[in-house]
């Protein structure tokens, strides 16, 4: 009952703030009525008064009566738009005041039938009291959440949270969680595998030097571990050694089970490492240029670098449908920490190759192992 009174109060000060500026602007335009009509009819009466008394002549009486009469006509014409004006001023006034009453009658019958006025709150204490198969994902969160937050000691519960995050896309929660669970629980190979896989999407896909320590440490502790395994070979690929990361994808496949979730991913990785074309010139670095770089200083290595992916991007230009190329391009982008024009390049290949192509299914699979997708 509670609830309505509000409603009802709440919706009573929205109209009326509505209502009452119209019902004062049409008093004052019914005020502001033009009184000319009135006033040129008494020139009149006191013109024929004036010809009667003498005391003025009939000729200049003609002259005056007949301007007079002229902007009588006038005002009186004026009067009749304004009155009109009125008339359909208060019919939309009338119009405007039923609306503004409807909307909240119509919203009210509308919830009374579709919504749930009778339904108790829900304080978030009571929610995380509730019984957690009867719980939400955000609700069990959220109680895991202030649990730890009163006990941030408890490596079990931030073990639990810690795959959580990472398929809730909170990366860098879910690094904080593997690393206090390796810190209280100690390393596993799937708290490492956890940690390193967290860590490679903070760094939007790119498998840094501390998502490789992770991985490593979990294959010492697991050798057969698929995740770690996978990452790894793709490190491989993203420092350019196609045919190691060729070689672990294909010793993953020849050890994974049938069953394994982790064969598609690994399928896929070295279909793409197979299909990839020898670079040509103007593709990228030759391996006289890889011989020469290493004897530049860094920022003119940087340089020639940025002058070869400026080329291939050039290239793809003129010539977009080489997927081999966007895929090239895409991954020049990630590895120079340019995430923006990586997207970008992601976005127009897939445009130039056609959203529901083959070639662009398979760039977007790559660049979805570098954590990237097209922009809208």
């Amino acid at each position: 009952m509670l609830f309505w009174i509000i409603a009802a109060a709440l919706t009573l000060a929205a109209s009326l703030s509505v209502l009452l500026p119209l019902a004062g602007g049409a008093s004052r335009r019914l005020a502001g009525s033009s009184p000319d009509v009135a006033v040129y009819r008494d020139q009149l009466a006191e013109l024929d008064r004036d010809l009667g008394r003498g005391l003025i002549q009939s000729t200049e009486a003609e002259q005056a009566r007949a301007e007079i009469g002229r902007r009588l006509l006038r005002a009186d014409a004026a009067a009749s738009d304004a009155g009109m004006a009125r008339s359909n001023g208060a019919a939309l006034r009338v119009i405007s005041a039923a609306a503004v009453l409807a909307i909240p009658l119509v919203s009210w019958g509308v919830y009374g039938m579709l919504g749930s006025p009778d339904l108790p709150s829900q304080p978030l204490a009571e929610r995380m009291a509730k019984n957690p198969a009867d719980s939400s994902v955000d609700e069990l969160v959220a109680r895991a959440e202030a649990h730890l937050a009163a006990d941030p000691s408890d490596g079990k519960g931030w073990n639990v949270l810690a795959p959580i995050y990472l398929r809730l896309q909170r990366f860098s929660d879910a690094v904080t969680a593997y690393r206090n669970a390796i810190r209280l629980e100690g390393s596993t190979a799937a708290r490492q595998a956890g940690l390193g896989e967290a860590l490679t999407y903070v760094s939007n896909g790119i498998v840094s030097a501390e998502a490789q320590a992770a991985f490593e440490a979990a294959l010492m502790l697991d050798p057969m571990n698929p995740k770690a395994g996978f990452y790894l070979a793709m490190a491989a690929s993203q420092e350019g050694r196609t045919e190691d990361a060729k070689a672990s994808w294909q010793r993953m496949l020849a050890a994974l089970p049938a069953d394994s979730p982790w064969r598609r991913a690994a399928q896929e990785a070295l279909a793409e490492a197979d299909g990839r074309q020898a670079p040509s010139a103007g593709d990228g670095p030759s391996q006289q240029d890889m011989a020469a770089a290493q004897a530049m200083s860094p920022q003119d290595r940087a340089a020639m670098i940025e002058t070869m992916v400026a080329s291939l991007d050039e290239k793809l230009r003129r010539d977009p449908q080489d997927a081999d190329g966007w895929m090239r391009l895409v991954r020049s982008y990630v590895v120079l920490g340019k995430t923006d024009q990586a997207r970008d390049a992601l976005t127009r290949g897939l445009a130039a190759l056609g959203a529901d192509s083959d070639a662009a299914k398979k760039v977007s699979a790559f660049a979805a192992t570098l954590g990237l997708a097209a922009t809208e």
